[in-house]
């Protein structure tokens, strides 16, 4: 038979039985294999590793080998833990402040520096700009092109009702910053928004308390410091950590749609305007003038009246005087008078002396002025 034993030796043979010399044959029997051919012992392998991972630590080696890997697991712990500490390390910079969380709630601010938090899960920490001056436009946007920057209106911001029920267009700038980092991280959704919105309606309500002109001509600073003034207390009633550093007013116009009219009305009140200063001016300049001529006329009125009252009074006084010299000497007194009298007007004409009684008859006396005289030697 071609499967019978070919050696010779004992025990049966074929294609599925054991060969020649006692070994296993067939194609599912273990067949002659050459040496390094076995495939890798997996227990030998973890019991390499263990020793290794014993050399790799104080003390490996020897019977205590299972005890001294659950050291050097213990030691890898502490390992992993102390460099999940060193992480907890942080650095903030000047004009910022970090708020520190433990466990979700704020535990702490810290200043500038280096300093340490928890790290996460068990802590974490935002640090925030508390120094940065930030903006928020409010009625119009602006835009950057190819070419150049443009304003685009925003109507549903920018229009609002006035006091005296006008609309106008008013467009102004938010400068603000953060006062309370854990409030402004923590209280709010979106602090942007939220300062937008108040600060808007702070506008409204302070619009809506005047009227146009006062808006457009009056005092604008004392509008802006009324924006401010409501918009921070509804910020710090919302504890929003925001403070409201200034409020620019950058336009005040009425809607385009009627701007051509209202600045003929604003035009008429600037003449008109015009027109009181200088009517005003003139009357500054006329009305001091009239008073100082009244009061010059009132004087001068008073001292005519002291003067012929006092006159009047000291005619009064000689009469009764000469009444009293009359009374006694009658004679006397009336040539007197008439020689005063004629004194007083011949005095101040020119005169010729006629003398009727002449001796040649001419009845032309020689007079001498000597007054006359004097004055021109005088002269």
């Amino acid at each position: 038979m071609p499967w019978s034993n070919q050696n010779g030796g004992g025990g049966s043979g074929g294609p599925w039985g054991n060969g020649g010399g006692g070994r296993n044959g067939g194609p599912w029997g273990q067949g002659p294999q050459k040496p390094g051919s076995n495939p890798p012992d997996l227990e030998d392998m973890i019991r390499k590793g263990q020793e290794r991972l014993r050399q790799a630590f104080p003390g490996g080696g020897g019977s205590g080998g299972g005890s001294l890997g659950a050291k050097g697991i213990g030691l890898l712990g502490l390992g992993a833990i102390a460099v999940w500490m060193l992480t907890g390390f942080y650095s903030v910079k000047e004009g910022e402040l970090g708020v520190e969380l433990m466990l979700g709630q704020t535990s702490a601010v810290s200043g500038s520096g280096l300093n340490y938090n928890f790290p996460y899960p068990v802590g974490r920490t935002e640090i925030v700009n508390v120094e940065q001056i930030r903006e928020i436009n409010v009625g119009a946007r602006q835009f950057s092109s190819s070419r150049g920057t443009r304003v685009q209106d925003v109507p549903e911001e920018s229009l609002m009702l006035t006091g005296d029920e006008n609309i106008i267009d008013v467009d102004f700038k938010v400068q603000w910053n953060i006062s309370d980092p854990a409030q402004y991280l923590f209280n709010v959704a979106e602090p942007e928004v939220a300062v937008k919105q108040v600060v808007e309606s702070a506008m409204r309500e302070i619009v809506g308390r005047n009227t146009m002109d006062e808006i457009q001509t009056g005092n604008r600073t004392a509008v802006e410091l009324a924006v401010q003034e409501l918009s921070q207390k509804m910020l710090n009633d919302y504890k929003t950590g925001v403070t409201i550093v200034e409020i620019q007013l950058e336009g005040v116009e009425p809607p385009q749609e009627v701007v051509a009219a209202f600045r003929d009305v604003q035009a008429a009140k600037a003449d008109n305007v015009r027109l009181q200063n200088e009517a005003q001016a003139y009357a500054n300049k006329v009305v001091p003038q009239a008073q100082g001529q009244a009061a010059q006329i009132l004087e001068a009125a008073n001292a005519y009246r002291e003067q012929t009252v006092a006159e009047a009074r000291g005619q009064a006084d000689r009469f009764s005087k000469v009444l009293g010299e009359y009374e006694k000497a009658p004679e006397i007194t009336r040539k007197r008078l008439y020689l005063e009298t004629m004194e007083k007007v011949m005095g101040q004409s020119e005169k010729i002396i006629l003398d009727s009684g002449g001796k040649d008859g001419s009845g032309v006396v020689p007079y001498l002025p000597l007054n006359e005289l004097t004055k021109k030697a005088g002269n």
